[in-house]
């Protein structure tokens, strides 16, 4: 089992962008103090949920600042970029950062995102699978063409290979944001783990790798490749002496960031959405993830990896909206939750 911080850069009510970014950033550096594995790195445009608007870059600065700990993106969003931009990025951070790279991937959503940068909402709604084939490709070949309905180009040689890296992989690993049965069906065919969302119980994530497996292996992927991939669930940790205070920490400060943060979303065509009531959905997190005492915080991602068969974890642990309480939170996490899992 591995446990690594979910940084979202969040931008709490009555904080600067400055201080949201200063407190990714320490946050960071604070997880491979602590011991954690990785870092996983959230991207958004135009909101205050969260006020970095490229993972890939950030995770270049942390890689930099850094050691030992694994940092990814969590997720960047391919219908907003060039696959191949993305993959040369992604290939230099994999090789000068020794492997210490993870990649991922996701569709985002209908947001005026896709207005912005000119690709437009067929590239959220049926773009997304050439989009990853075309990255995948980027990444694993010494040389690469495209002929599709979105990406058509001559053959050009892919510098700099990744696979070329002093590493056991031949390229950064790539992991799939799922939240559909399609999504879930993507990544399995393509032998891809995925990261599964805050959102949802041990239930629906056990039935979401069992669907993995089962299309993985329809798809002709080994029994090893099925068994051994390793899916990242996403989470909210919040450690305290007794779980009242750790609750009583994340509905004070929560509710106020993801109204505003949630609520800044705008679709690019207009479209209705409904917003998640703001406290509720912390309670709902509250009760999902490990937030509580040290043991009840190992116990809970015991039964979880244990349920759903996950061995990864990303956990937000910036909750409480607070510099020093999410670096004592994180070296809580490391001292007093990891030791206890074995």
């Amino acid at each position: 089992m591995h446990v690594g911080s979910f940084v979202l850069a969040a931008q709490f009510p009555g904080q600067g962008q400055g201080e949201a970014l200063h407190r990714a950033v320490r946050s960071a550096e604070a997880a491979e103090e602590a011991g954690l594995d990785a870092v996983w790195l959230a991207e958004h445009h135009f909101v205050p949920y969260g006020t970095c608007p490229s993972a890939v870059t950030l995770a270049a600065l942390l890689l930099g600042r850094t050691h030992r700990i694994r940092v990814g993106t969590a997720v960047s969003v391919l219908p907003t970029t060039h696959p191949v931009a993305l993959g040369e990025q992604a290939a230099l951070l994999h090789m000068t950062s020794g492997g210490r790279f993870s990649l991922g991937v996701g569709r985002g959503g209908p947001w005026v995102d896709l207005e912005v940068f000119g690709s437009g909402l067929d590239a959220y709604e049926s773009g997304f699978p050439e989009s990853l084939d075309l990255l995948v490709r980027w990444l694993r070949e010494p040389s690469v063409a495209a002929a599709g309905e979105r990406f058509t180009f001559r053959e050009v040689p892919v510098v700099p290979r990744p696979s070329e890296a002093l590493t056991e992989a031949s390229g950064p690993e790539v992991v799939v944001a799922c939240t559909s049965p399609a999504s879930v069906r993507l990544a399995a065919e393509r032998g891809l783990a995925m990261l599964l969302g805050m959102h949802v119980g041990d239930e629906e994530k056990a039935e979401m790798v069992a669907l993995w497996r089962r299309c993985a292996r329809a798809a002709g992927r080994s029994p090893e490749e099925v068994l051994g991939a390793a899916h990242v669930s996403a989470g909210v940790c919040q450690i305290a002496d007794r779980r009242t205070d750790a609750v009583e920490a994340l509905t004070k400060a929560m509710p106020g960031w993801l109204k505003e943060g949630l609520g800044a979303h705008v679709t690019v065509d207009g479209r209705e959405r409904r917003m998640r009531d703001p406290l509720a959905y912390t309670e709902l997190l509250c009760g999902l993830h490990p937030v509580g005492t040290p043991r009840l915080c190992a116990d809970r991602l015991a039964a979880t990896s244990e349920r759903t068969g996950v061995s990864r974890f990303a956990l937000l642990t910036e909750g409480s909206g607070d510099l020093a309480a999410t670096e004592e939170n994180i070296r809580r996490l490391g001292a007093e939750v990891i030791p206890q899992l074995g």
